[in-house]
């Protein structure tokens, strides 16, 4: 999908290539080295999106007087950011984020980020692969380390020779910086945010995703395939694991957003209300762009549609109902977002 032309943006779209188990503070100097690179090539301005974690990178990037452990000019790079969009950013936290602070907790990271690069290789995680993991995350007072590591093995051994090496490298390298699951906890966002200041100047926007709760209406939203099944049962236990808690503090909405997601979701989430991985009302940061029912991992294209090309395979069955039609409607709605902070400022 290219809309950018037909809407009016001219530019280059580039990747940044972050460390999926690092601090935010190695992320977003890997972000910085990025932004440098971009605009020593090309110049001009830039707008970052950035999704889960990589909206907190994005947002540390930016913060005025921020220093990063990188060699580049971070205000320099900071200063030609226009707009920042997070997507399905966790703002304030997730729940999820205590799993993930033990040795367990960052071995379960890791294979998770292995299995999503193993779905985007192959379209499909081995069934046998799914059920031990939802069994074994169904049990969180038996969780043998063995195990998971068994689990990575059987995936990395499904690699050629040369890429499970450069995988092998990889995780070697980043496994000295786990700060990112303790970093992701309410109490540590709240830390973040009373000292991540928003630059001046610059125009922040939000997408916020709501995943269905599990039951019968997404089992049979789900499909009935095994494969279907075997990651339903994975879903449902990760979006139990991040439901808020009644204790939660409300979070005030500004009226605009409230009205967003009234009209979105029927009524305002409350603190159950997640995708899968993030609280629905964590996710509001600056401009409500859209809010839309979708997992975590449903708005970057990991939905069931594997006869469109490019074809796009689920992650997770969460029978949450998004599709390709709603995915082009949300980013033509980013990228209206995008013209409009450029007619704005420019």
């Amino acid at each position: 999908m290219d809309v950018g032309p037909a809407l009016g943006l001219d530019g280059d779209v580039q990747v940044a290539l972050t460390e999926p188990t690092s601090s935010l503070q190695r992320r977003a100097a890997l972000l910085a080295e990025t932004v440098s690179a971009l605009l020593e090539a090309r110049g001009g301005h830039v707008s970052i999106v950035g999704h889960s974690s990589g909206g907190l990178d994005a947002r540390l990037l930016v913060a005025p007087g921020i220093a990063l452990p990188t060699t580049v000019d971070v205000e320099r790079c900071a200063a030609r950011v226009r707009t920042v969009v997070t997507v399905a950013t966790p703002h304030h936290g997730t729940r999820l984020a205590q799993h993930f602070t033990s040795l367990f907790g960052q071995k379960l990271l890791a294979l998770l980020s292995l299995a999503t690069v193993y779905t985007l290789r192959t379209g499909r995680l081995p069934i046998s692969f799914v059920l031990r993991l939802a069994r074994l995350l169904r049990r969180p007072g038996a969780r043998p380390i063995g195990v998971l590591d068994q689990l990575f093995l059987q995936l990395l051994g499904d690699f050629s020779g040369k890429r499970r090496r450069a995988i092998e490298d990889f995780f070697r390298d980043v496994g000295s910086d786990q700060g990112l699951g303790a970093q992701l906890s309410p109490a540590m966002m709240e830390a973040f945010n009373a000292s991540t200041r928003d630059r001046a100047g610059l125009r922040h926007g939000s997408v916020v995703t709501r995943a269905r709760p599990p039951g019968v209406r997404t089992f049979f939203r789900a499909g009935f395939g095994p494969y279907a099944q075997a990651t339903h049962a994975l879903f449902a236990v990760l979006y139990r694991f991040a439901a808020g808690r009644p204790s939660d503090p409300p979070r005030r909405l500004a009226p605009p957003d409230a009205e967003t997601l009234r009209r979105a979701y029927g009524r305002l989430p409350d603190h159950r209300a997640n995708d899968g991985i993030v609280s629905t009302r964590s996710q509001l940061w600056g401009d409500v762009i859209a809010a839309v029912w979708a997992d975590h991992h449903d708005v970057i294209g990991h939905f069931h549609r594997p006869t469109h090309v490019p074809r796009h395979f689920d992650w997770m069955a969460s029978g949450a109902g998004f599709d390709r039609p709603q995915f082009e409607a949300l980013w033509r709605t980013v990228a209206l977002y995008l013209v409009a902070r450029s007619e704005t400022v420019g």
